[in-house]
């Protein structure tokens, strides 16, 4: 079986040579030697007109690995809450193998994760993170978990869990987190709220992060994967945390009063 686009044509160009020169745009001209290494980034997942340039901006400063672990949330509900996808994906910009080692390492490392390709069949959050990472790494493996609403104890197991595995690879892996930031709030608003969220982030706190976005009831959608991404990279030896940009929908569309917010971050 291969997982086929559900976003193409709506949220970036279905056409590969328009793809790839849009994505190609927002990805800035940085020298393969001057990218960072980093553990993770945290990218946003909307429409290209709207946070691509964030995205591309984010992930265009880091060094992208073969292997990439890519962790978003369940905007549908179905399937497990902890979803592995192992069927290898058809993009627009050609197919994207899964990395079966580090895929076969965390199903043996965790009693959580478990393969299931319900919660993948209509999720978005991951697929358009895939056209930014084709573009910088040519021969792209992937390791896709859709990550539905789990307890902040849950969160530290299985990123224990994702970094023995990563661990036991010997070879570099980026970890990605797909997230939005607050959701249909003012600029004013949505600003204020992403700026409380961002702050955890920054300094490197996965429990305060957690914890503000549930109890100040911020709707940022990739809370989970987010929190894992971070704890893991921690695990993994993860000591600061850099923001790139942070910018909202009202930037592209002119409308403020409900905005959707956009960051895009570098763990290392």
């Amino acid at each position: 079986m291969t997982r086929m686009p559900v976003v193409a044509d709506r949220f970036y160009p279905a056409d590969p040579q328009t793809l790839q020169r849009m994505v190609a745009q927002m990805i800035p001209p940085v020298a393969e030697t001057a990218r960072q290494q980093a553990l993770a980034v945290i990218m946003p997942h909307a429409g290209y007109v709207y946070s691509g340039a964030t995205a591309g901006q984010t992930v265009g400063r880091v060094r992208v690995p073969e292997t990439v672990l890519i962790l978003g949330p369940n905007h549908h509900g179905r399937g497990q809450a902890l979803a592995l996808g192992t069927d290898d994906w058809q993009m627009p910009m050609g197919k994207v193998a899964i990395d079966r080692q580090l895929a076969d390492a965390l199903l043996q490392a965790s009693s959580l994760i478990v393969a299931d390709e319900q919660a993948h069949r209509p999720e978005h959050s991951l697929e358009v993170q895939l056209p930014f990472l084709q573009q910088l790494q040519p021969n792209l493996r992937i390791v896709p978990l859709v990550v539905s609403h789990i307890s902040y104890a849950t969160c530290t197991q299985v990123a224990r869990e994702l970094a023995v595995a990563i661990g036991s690879l010997r070879k570099p892996v980026l970890i990605v987190a797909s997230s939005d930031m607050s959701h249909y709030e003012s600029r004013q608003q949505a600003e204020q709220k992403d700026r409380m969220a961002l702050e955890r982030i920054l300094a490197m706190d996965p429990e305060g992060l957690y914890n503000t976005v549930l109890g100040r009831r911020i709707s940022m959608c990739g809370i989970m994967p987010t929190t894992i991404a971070l704890l893991t990279a921690m695990e993994l030896g993860a000591t600061s945390a850099e923001l790139v940009r942070y910018t909202d929908s009202g930037e592209a569309s002119g409308d403020t009063s409900q905005v959707v917010g956009y960051a895009g971050l570098i763990i290392s």
